[in-house]
């Protein structure tokens, strides 16, 4: 009988060495620098990840070490990465903007010894809390300021005079290294609670990143774009699929220079999640509404031609002779632009990290933007199920891969079986012991089922569910996704847990509603303004009712507010994937939420 925990997979390091052997190129991975993109080699890669490698044992890494990690996405962070898993240790990722605080927390708890940090910003930020840190000996810096002072390494002086021996040194410590061996621990994110450090070896990404990544069929024709943080387990294992089949990578350090680069390097790959989507669409709706005369004409018509061509183009399901002509003018006149948007080239943009809407997954497949759709958790390294060409579902997030078992119990949870479940949760046992079975199902905490063809649809977090006062449950993402496949709505969420009814916090997607309200004669000089007003209120309302229609009454938005701004990172209310953090909107938003619920 096979058994998925038998099976020894390619350690993470064979796999980056083979790729370069077999397949060498003038520009492995690049980043922006003074305005132009440059070019890292496949060979001067390997180079600079062997001299850090080699500097870190001299600073007495051992296999079963951790060595902290945070910097944005560069080729340092990777450089890192491979020098430390070479030596048979693990590195423990830091999300590049994380606070103060909760860079102490993972490095304490960690026993980190050892940080590589890469970036101005991160390098002071460090710095700052460098007398909290309780096990860290040494710091090494690259890309840092000359003014940085304090006790630190330079990478650039420790990368610096490596050459073919030290390249020589790493591949024989590579070699050394197993599969079954730690290669990370991934602090969740942390949307309740305490985070935890998942920890997951070579075996678990190497399983993962093979059989999710074959059916793409990556080459060194591809160009992939990496932009979401590598601290995060999902750009991690795409990033390696790419590498290991000798796709150029161009890093992004900043989501805000994500538009330019993809109109400058013309990317044919991307692993993006749903807030990209989201804002990309809203991005769309607002340059089109702000045309005037034929041009906004022709945008609104394109968008009617899109909406009955959704059962052709997004379900491949046969289409009139008349709507497959009318399609044919819109792309050449409008979708073709949109295309542009993304580079022009883009064959697959891969969608994680929870759930996109299938209005807005129907949307961009009916423009000829390619969005397959998966699901995964830090916990399964990550991917769990995956649309992919020849097998893509729209409104689902795919069978699950080849290795991987799926079943859902009674209640609706998804349980995974598989090479890619974690090892545990580092020095908190219980934890483990209470989302992995003794026979090795994980309990992912996601609610869903899965359709006669095998497709996976996922409902919705199980600890997200509402239960109204009259016994109902309410799956908010489904609800929130149809809200912001409107021009008008930018973001919501929906509160009710308890309440007699379903009520939600709005941001207005402002130029659209700008633009609205100059066709009637009116003018906000602000957001706060916008926000307050009646007939903006009157607006949202008259969309919020269109777009929900088709519900169930008690899942059905009775009331709601406006905010005059939306949710972001630093304000604590979003993870670094972008989710919502729902316990922190909930109370900071309190007063404003009870307000909704004043008279009943």
């Amino acid at each position: 009988m096979f058994s998925y925990y038998t099976m020894a997979y390619a350690t993470l390091t064979e796999k980056l060495l083979s790729a370069i052997d077999r397949l060498p190129n003038d520009r492995a991975v690049m980043f922006k620098a003074n305005g132009s993109w440059e070019p890292v080699s496949s060979a001067e890669f390997l180079r600079r990840i062997a001299g850090i490698s080699n500097a870190l044992e001299q600073f007495g890494v051992k296999p079963g070490d951790r060595v902290g990690l945070f910097a944005p996405n560069r080729p340092e962070w990777h450089i890192a990465d491979f020098a430390i898993l070479g030596l048979g240790a693990a590195d423990v990722p830091i999300y590049f903007n994380e606070s103060p605080d909760r860079i102490v927390y993972i490095l304490n708890h960690s026993g980190a010894e050892i940080v590589f940090v890469a970036g101005e910003m991160q390098s002071r930020r460090l710095l700052e809390c460098r007398n909290r840190l309780t096990s860290v000996k040494h710091i090494i810096c690259a890309a840092a300021p000359a003014d940085l002072g304090g006790d630190v390494l330079r990478y650039e002086t420790l990368a610096a005079a490596t050459g073919d021996e030290a390249v020589a040194e790493y591949r024989l410590r590579a070699a050394r290294v197993t599969s079954d061996q730690l290669a990370t621990i991934i602090y969740t994110s942390g949307t309740t609670g305490e985070p935890k450090g998942v920890m997951l070896t070579h075996n678990n990404f190497s399983s993962n990143e093979e059989v999710s990544a074959e059916a793409y069929r990556m080459s060194p024709a591809d160009i992939a774009v990496s932009f979401l943080p590598l601290s995060h387990v999902y750009e991690r294992v795409m990033t390696y699929a790419y590498l290991f089949r000798g796709v150029p990578v161009a890093y992004v350090e900043r989501m805000e220079d994500l538009p330019q680069a993809l109109v400058e390097m013309h990317p044919t790959l991307a692993a993006a999640v749903p807030r990209v989507f989201e804002k990309t669409y809203a991005n769309i709706m607002q340059r089109g509404h702000e045309n005037t005369g034929v041009k906004r004409r022709l945008f609104d018509w394109a968008m009617r031609v899109a909406l009955r061509s959704v059962r052709w183009r997004a379900y491949g399901e046969g289409a009139p002779l008349g709507l497959r002509f009318r399609w044919s003018i819109a792309d050449r006149v409008v979708y073709s632009k949109i295309r542009d948007g993304v580079g022009g080239r883009m064959r697959a943009f891969i969608s994680g990290g929870g759930p996109l809407s299938r209005e807005l997954a129907e949307y961009f497949w009916t423009v000829g933007v390619p969005v397959y759709q998966g699901y995964g958790l830090t916990e399964t390294s990550p991917v769990v199920s995956s649309n992919c060409p020849g097998a893509n579902k729209v409104g689902t997030v795919g069978k699950p891969i080849a290795n991987v078992s799926v079943r859902i119990a009674e209640d609706g949870e998804i349980f995974v079986h598989g090479p890619c479940v974690m090892q545990g949760y580092y020095k908190k046992p219980e934890d483990t012991r209470a989302v992995i079975s003794p026979d090795g199902w994980l309990a992912t905490g996601d609610i869903g089922h899965l359709d006669a063809d095998g497709y996976l649809y996922i409902t919705d977090r199980k600890k997200d569910l509402f239960k109204t006062a009259a016994g109902k449950f309410v799956a908010p993402q489904p609800i929130e996704g149809l809200l912001k496949s409107s021009p008008l709505i930018l973001n919501a969420v929906l509160v009710g847990d308890r309440r007699k009814f379903i009520a939600a916090l709005i941001v207005p997607n402002f130029p659209n509603v700008e633009a609205a309200a100059r066709q009637q004669g009116r003018a906000f000089p602000t957001h706060a303004e916008l926000a307050a007003d009646p007939w903006v209120h009157n607006l949202i309302g008259e969309e919020i009712r269109r777009l929900t229609t088709h519900l169930a009454q008690y899942e059905t938005i009775k009331r709601f507010a406006l905010l005059d701004h939306d949710f972001t990172f630093d304000d604590g209310h979003l993870t670094y994937t972008l989710k919502l953090k729902r316990r922190v909107i909930d109370e900071r938003y309190a007063k404003l939420i009870e307000g909704l619920y004043v008279d009943t």
